[in-house]
């Protein structure tokens, strides 16, 4: 790349949100929720929802993310994904007060992948409302290559000891990426997602599969809780958590996914929507996941 992607290191912008009950609800509906009313705290990881990069239509590009070279680095004809980060909760952020986030690029680096060339963005993003910072993320962005990911599978999934089905359908697909205002068409686009991208089915969300099961952990049947304070480690490999009608998730049984990794370009089997084992629960209890 000809460009010197460094002067993009430093970069940043801040987006007012006013937390809307009535955004709320819709996340909520969305999810299968209760809707949060005002004053009320906003359950954790619904923040993604909120703080939108309102891009007109006319600056997105042709895979429906923003075009390239704005607050984000240009990346030729890259595909851009999440690649995974890490959100430390100080405290909740309450619903119908005004907030704002503060975005930052903090590092930006070439690595050489087994798919091609991978381009990392590491974005950190501060959250604040009534003077106080209340959420700290760093969200890790990447750009690869086109081509198709290599769908090879690894060994399955354990068994959990507790689980909660979750049935990703187009229409939850659609909805969230709705009240994200996530229009990359990997996620309702079949015929883009499997003609252009290469993958067999369209690409569940990962904050969407992250939001979920910070959701299962808080219900009463798993005997465990999200904390509003401490750290959490979010996806990994891109913003394309799970896949749909892929011919491997036939052998995956019941409340299983596939996950699809960047760096090795190959399926493997995600672990079921299940509790957390207790040293996770630990570790997040001392901020140190």
């Amino acid at each position: 790349m000809s460009t010197d992607l460094t002067t993009w290191i430093g970069k940043s912008r801040i987006v007012p949100d006013r937390m809307d009950p009535g955004h709320a609800a819709c996340v909520a509906a969305t999810l299968g929720d209760t809707a949060p009313a005002h004053g009320d705290a906003l359950p954790a990881l619904w923040h993604w929802a909120f703080f939108l990069e309102t891009v007109p239509l006319a600056n997105t590009g042709t895979d429906g993310h923003p075009a390239r070279g704005g607050f984000l680095p240009p990346a030729d004809n890259r595909n851009r994904m999440w690649a995974g980060g890490r959100v430390t909760f100080n405290g909740p952020l309450q619903v119908g007060i005004e907030a704002k986030k503060t975005s930052t690029v903090t590092a930006i680096e070439e690595k050489q992948g087994r798919t091609g060339s991978l381009l990392f963005v590491t974005v950190r993003h501060d959250i604040e409302q009534k003077g106080t910072l209340v959420i700290s993320e760093e969200q890790d962005i990447v750009y690869r290559e086109p081509s198709p990911p290599r769908l090879k599978g690894s060994e399955p999934a354990p068994v959990a000891e507790w689980s909660q089905p979750v049935d990703p359908t187009p229409v939850l697909l659609f909805r969230y990426s709705a009240v994200t205002f996530n229009s990359h068409r990997i996620h309702y686009d079949y015929p883009y997602v499997t003609g252009t991208e290469g993958y067999p089915g369209l690409v569940v969300h990962g904050p969407m599969i992250a939001t979920l099961m910070c959701r299962a952990s808080r219900l009463p049947a798993s005997a465990s809780h999200c904390p509003s304070a401490g750290e959490i480690g979010v996806g990994s490999a891109n913003d394309s958590a799970s896949l749909i009608d892929a011919p491997a998730a036939a052998t995956l049984g019941m409340h299983r996914a596939l996950f699809y990794n960047d760096r090795e370009g190959s399926l493997e089997t995600f672990r079921p929507y299940a509790q957390p084992d207790g040293e996770w629960i630990e570790s997040l209890a001392r901020g140190r996941t």
